[in-house]
């Protein structure tokens, strides 16, 4: 059965960063970069906190159960991919970016509304914006000023790329969670499996180092972005680019 990483570069398609690139209006080259760097980032922070406790294991696992079962999931190729041309993607990736400043009530009307008229997720399966503060919290900015540096986009676009990945990446969680009929602990060794293959596939990486800057504290004293600017170009360059280009 194909783990998340795989599931998401399954999701995530050449057409699909096409669109993505155009509603941002960024190079088609760099949305690829930032993209390949912020999934093995998220996977890599969720890894990292179930790991420091069994409670947040258990917290994240329930709110799978809630608001995660992967439809989320299932539904975005199509919209963003082939509803291109009616509008659809950019009516949807303006929702989605709209998540940081306006909340997650327009993504809730617009899927709503492209799905044929009534949501089919709550608001939290979409509020990118719990969904980041939680994988990252203090990180957050370093993680956006990182990426940013890495793939040059501008810090703006990327935080609008994070918000579109975020509910992606707990949709695919969620939809491991229920072919897999996993529980707490099997989503906390799951992720542990996925950050080792992340690490492992990285070229100039040590196994079990590349996202260790995912574990430190940050208190706002120490610049990160730097450091996670250089884990940006390494996981770019081993991820959805290497994939992009055999297509």
């Amino acid at each position: 059965m194909a783990g998340l990483l795989e599931q998401l570069q399954e999701t995530i398609t050449p057409s699909m960063l096409a669109q993505l690139s155009k509603q941002v209006g960024a190079n088609e080259a760099q949305t690829t970069q930032a993209v390949s760097a912020l999934i093995p980032m998220l996977i890599g922070g969720m890894a990292s906190n179930v790991q420091q406790s069994s409670g947040a294991a258990q917290s994240l696992n329930q709110a799978l159960e809630k608001d995660h079962d992967g439809s989320l999931l299932d539904q975005l190729p199509a919209l963003l991919g082939a509803g291109a041309s009616s509008g659809l993607a950019g009516g949807l990736m303006s929702a989605l970016s709209g998540t940081q400043s306006g909340g997650s009530s327009g993504l809730m009307g617009a899927l709503g509304s492209l799905l044929g008229g009534s949501s089919p997720v709550s608001e939290r399966t979409v509020n990118a914006d719990g969904i980041l503060n939680h994988v990252f919290g203090q990180r957050r900015t370093a993680v956006q000023q990182g990426v940013s540096k890495a793939s040059g986009l501008d810090a703006g676009t990327v935080g609008q790329l994070m918000t579109v990945l975020a509910p992606m990446v707990m949709g695919a969680l969620g939809k491991a969670k229920r072919q897999q009929n996993l529980d707490a602990n099997g989503i906390a060794d799951l992720l542990k499996r996925e950050r080792s293959t992340i690490e492992e596939q990285t070229p100039g990486t040590e196994q079990g180092s590349l996202l260790g800057l995912l574990d430190s504290n940050n208190d706002g004293k120490v610049d990160l972005s730097d450091d996670i600017a250089k884990v940006g170009m390494a996981l770019g360059g081993a991820f959805l680019l290497s994939r992009r280009n055999k297509n």
